[in-house]
Parts: C-alpha cells; structure tokens; sequence
C-alpha cells in the first residue's frame, strides 16, 4: 500500500498571499495620503502668534508675532489673567489690561508684528497674550506669558452643565423712534437660535451682551434668559442691547457664554440730524432774542430829553396868533377886505403903487 499523502491547503500559497497583503497595504497608505496633506495644510493654515519672550516685568515691552492670518484683518493684543492656552479667557475682556491694549493690521503675507507693553491684568495670573480678530477673521489664539511680580491663582473650575451653540442666524430687531433722531439711546433685540448640545439642561442660562466700536473691546452687562433648555433641544433667545445717548457709527454687538463669544452681528446707527438742526435754531434764536432785550433795556435807561418821541403822542400844536385890527372904514368908502398875508401898510395903494411888472 502507498503511503497516504498529506492533504494540501487550497488557495495561493504564501508568496501569493504575502503580495496581495502588500497591495492591500499600499492602497490604504494612497487613500490616507490626501487626508495627512490635507491636516498638513490646515496645521499650517491655522494662525500662530510667536512672543520675544515669555516673561516681563510691569512697564517692560514684549514683540509679538505672528502668521497665518487673513491678509488686512485687524487684530486686538492683550495681556489677560485667569487664562491659559486652550482653556480661553476666563472671564472674558474683562480679564485683561485693556487699557495697554494694541491694535495690529495684517500684511499682505498674513503676517504681523507689534510691539506691546506689560501690564498686570486685573486677575492673577496664569497669565496669557490673547491676539484675536476684531475685523475679517474671527480667529483667537493664546500664548502663555508670566507677568513677573503680579499675584497668581489657580484657575476656576468649570461649571460644567449643558454646552450652548447658535444653531440659526443671528439678526437685529426693532426701529429706532423719532427720540433717537434727537439723541435718544438707539435699543434693538440680538434674536438667535441656541441649542443644548450638552448632556444636563441648562436652566436659566445669563448670557453677556456687549457692544463695541472700532478697535475698543466690548463692554458686557448679564442679561439672564428665563428658561430651562434640555439636551438636545433647542430655543429662541431675544436680547436687549442698547448704545449710549447719541452714539452713531457702525457697532458690533456681541453675545458670549461661560466666557465663550457665541453671537457677533454689525450695526450701523445713523448720526442723530436732530440735535444738529436744534442747535442751529438756538444759534440763531438766541442772538435775535439777547438784541430785542438789550434794545428795550436802551430805550428804558435813555434820559427824557434824548427819547425817541412815541409814535401815540399828539404833535405839538403851535400857538394861536390873534387877529389883525381892521382900521374903520370912513365914511362913503367901500370896506376893503384884508387879505390874510398882507398887513394894512404893507397892501398897495393909490399913494404907493406897486412896482411889479414895472421896467
């Protein structure tokens, strides 16, 4: 009998099966290379900020740097407590030294560089310079800086709860009366859309709604939102925001939460024409009325012979002359009648005839 022959597998064999794992290889290394350049290219799109140094003492100065901005955007420099890179501004603007602010213009090549002064930020430190985008781009980036000499503090644990996002446009609404063309504070109401992406409601959210003009930082006031939102669901928030009296210009209002910007939206407020227009009239009513005044207190001081006669006095009568004597007539003479501009001496007679008309 023959030995019985061991049973072979089917299939290839193993340099076939070794080559097909290869290709198998290959074509995911190809599929995942658009993916690993593109994450390469966003790394290096994303916008960076470089410090001269990382620590400074009060009226020092640092250069700050950076690349990958939007070319032309506006940037805002500041030094900001209660902050680290990657958690944001706790707090917000109102952690930083506002006032040692600067203001940097994007080049052409997305790059900037500006010279900014070390100040103590109202909060202790851990301590950040925050450059973000005022016009253009939106972005912020923090880069971690010491103040040297100023208070530190661990920083504030979060509140945790639900996580708010806009989920719709955000617009203005409301009109402006016709106070507000004479100086009266223009009102409107932020409306957007939030929705809790969190895993616990969020009741009774306060948000922060401020607004700015030009390169200046907002200004926040709280404004508490009467309602509980639960996962997953979403609402309709309304607002209130209101300028100053007789602020114009072009504003932008913004809305954050738990020290996060949620809503930014422009606003153009039109010049108020009517405190113009009231100030011209008091320039010109006023002067007409000081001279009506001045000319009756002149007419009441004047002296009695100086006076100006009133129009409502009678004229000055002159006095009555008495009549001539009438010489009597004698006897079988006429009566001459006397005319009244001649005198009985001065009339012609037979004796003196008169000479008119005589060469």
């Amino acid at each position: 009998m023959r030995p019985t022959e061991p049973m072979r597998p089917k299939g290839p064999t193993g340099p076939a099966r070794t080559g097909a794992a290869l290709a198998l290889l290959a074509a995911l290394l190809l599929a995942l290379l658009p993916t690993a350049a593109e994450a390469a290219d966003a790394a290096e799109a994303a916008p960076k900020v470089a410090l001269s140094q990382s620590k400074g003492g009060k009226g020092g100065e640092i250069t700050v740097s950076g690349s990958g901005w939007k070319p032309g955007a506006l940037l805002m420099l500041l030094i900001c407590g209660q902050s680290a890179p990657g958690k944001g501004v706790i707090g917000g603007t109102n952690s930083c030294a506002n006032t040692d602010g600067r203001a940097a213009t994007v080049g052409a090549q997305g790059s900037f560089s500006q010279k900014l002064p070390v100040a103590e930020p109202p909060k202790p430190c851990p301590c950040v310079v925050h450059v973000a985008g005022v016009t253009g781009q939106q972005d912020a980036v923090d880069t971690a800086f010491t103040v040297a000499g100023h208070p530190t503090a661990p920083l504030p644990e979060p509140s945790g709860g639900g996580r708010l996002a806009v989920l719709a446009s955000v617009r203005l609404e409301g009109s402006s009366g016709v106070l507000v063309w004479f100086g009266a504070p223009a009102r409107r109401e932020v409306v957007f859309t939030v929705g809790n992406l969190g895993q616990t409601p969020v009741k009774d959210p306060v948000f922060e709604v401020g607004t700015s003009h030009g390169v200046f930082s907002p200004q926040y006031e709280e404004r508490q939102w009467r309602g509980t939102l639960q996962p997953g669901r979403k609402a309709l928030v309304r607002l209130p925001v209101e300028l100053t009296a007789g602020a114009h210009g072009d504003y932008q209002v913004s809305v954050r939460y738990g020290g996060k910007v949620l809503v930014e939206q422009p606003w153009g407020v039109g010049r108020p024409w009517g405190v113009l227009l009231f100030w011209l009239l008091l320039a010109v009513v006023v002067p007409a009325a000081l001279f009506r005044i001045g000319m009756a207190v002149v007419d009441r001081t004047r002296p009695a012979g100086g006076r100006r006669p009133s129009t409502r006095q009678r004229p000055h009568r002159l006095p009555e002359r008495a009549p001539l004597p009438v010489p009597p007539a004698s006897a079988g003479d006429e009566p001459t009648a006397v005319l009244p501009w001649f005198t009985p001496r001065s009339a012609p007679s037979e004796n003196s005839p008169t000479t008119k008309g005589q060469s």
